[in-house]
């Protein structure tokens, strides 16, 4: 039996997630111990080069992709909020000339609170921006100044209702299992989170990773009051519980909506979309001529922009192979509760699913099918790493 099914269905796979364009802006105006994303923290920034640039790169990867509906647009970072709304204004306008764009775009710009005024959101509004994303983090102002952060609980509160005057829609990022955070002290801020919500919350279990300041501070035995596994464990259980009470249902393993909600640009990762990065540092997933490519943007600003300059910032581009877009289609989709298509991923690539291992699996409580859909189960959830190893061929 062939790897992989040729012909249009696999050629297309990637209308079974959609389309959306992901706009990073690197820059920072601090950089926070437990962020490894690329930004970068400058004292100024030419808005009108970096708009320019940012469109042109539009434009090229709108020329290898044309005739496409755009269902998203994300503009992530970094702090996009630093941005001037007609930098945004102009690459929106960029997108708009080369794609057709979804009647119910979903258009989502990051911010945080320390850098968000009510004229910076009338300006995004204006521009065309109808979602917010703002990085809260915390209602602790001691936890904030521990993640390094620069605005306080009332900043947070004060840029969140800002944005409610300007947007329908508001989301807003908390981070729990944080140093010396109690199972009650997160019960209660979560119930606080909640009263306050709209439609979505992102909310993170703090994750050390190894090259950011607290990951240097964790190696060398400095990172004091962190949770053991039980209580994160504890402390994950208890947010689906709190979340689904109150009407958010936990959609993905850190995302949580009213139904109908749901982060329509994460769904295109999430269900193995196509996506388009733009900006240093971006990554992106296109099919072209029948091929899923990966691509990654050059990260450091400048060399991002001389790359531009000359034709593309792209620092790579790889061809996909089937197996490849199997384990990748695995690894998103069983993020989110809705699960993966086996019929997809049988396409992907033919041998590559163990009838045996998800069966074992599904013995276990680990793993569901339910006609064409496999998913995890609230109990696979808690070992999501384990259980996507096992599937994986190999």
């Amino acid at each position: 039996m062939p790897e992989a099914l040729a012909g249009p269905e696999r050629i297309e796979d990637w209308r079974n997630g959609g389309f959306a364009l992901y706009v990073h802006w690197p820059f920072c105006a601090s950089k926070c111990p437990y962020c490894d994303f690329n930004s970068h923290v400058v004292a100024q920034v030419d808005q009108g080069r970096w708009a320019k640039a940012l469109a042109q790169e539009v434009h090229r990867v709108a020329d290898l992709t044309g005739g496409r509906v755009l269902n998203s647009i994300f503009f992530g970072g970094g702090t996009p909020s630093l941005m001037a709304p007609r930098t945004v204004e102009t690459i929106l306008h960029a997108a708009k000339e080369r794609w057709a764009w979804a009647n119910d775009i979903e258009i989502t710009l990051e911010a945080n609170p320390g850098s968000s005024d009510e004229a910076a959101f009338d300006g995004f509004a204006q521009a065309g921006i109808n979602r917010v994303s703002l990085g809260v983090q915390a209602l602790d102002d001691q936890d904030l100044k521990r993640l390094g952060r620069l605005h306080s609980t009332e900043d947070a509160l004060r840029a969140f209702h800002l944005a409610r005057r300007c947007f329908d829609r508001v989301s807003f990022d908390l981070i729990y299992a944080r140093q010396d955070q109690t199972l009650d002290a997160w019960r209660s801020e979560l119930t606080r989170a909640l009263d306050l919500a709209v439609d979505h919350l992102s909310l993170y279990q703090l994750t050390i990773e190894p090259e950011t300041a607290f990951g240097a501070r964790a190696a060398a035995g400095l990172l004091k009051g962190l949770p053991g596994e039980g209580l994160s464990a504890d402390m994950y259980e208890m947010t689906n519980m709190l979340c689904g009470t109150a009407g958010y249902g936990g959609y993905e393993v850190s995302n949580y909506a009213i139904s109908g909600a749901e982060s329509r640009h994460n769904l295109v990762y999430w269900r193995y979309g196509d996506y388009a990065g733009v900006g240093p540092g971006a990554h992106g997933r296109l099919t072209v001529d029948g091929q899923k490519q990966a691509t990654e943007a050059w990260s450091l600003p400048g060399r991002w922009m001389e790359a531009v300059a000359s034709g593309s910032g792209d620092k790579t581009v790889l061809s996909l192979a089937p197996r490849d877009q199997f384990g990748e289609y695995l690894l998103m989709g069983l993020r989110v509760t809705e699960g993966v298509s086996l019929r997809r991923l049988t396409q992907m690539s033919a041998d590559a699913l163990d009838a045996q291992v998800i069966s074992d699996l599904e013995t276990l409580g680990l793993l569901w099918r339910r006609n064409d859909q496999m998913g995890v189960t609230d109990t696979g959830r808690l070992v999501l790493n384990s259980v996507v190893a096992k599937l994986l061929p190999g």
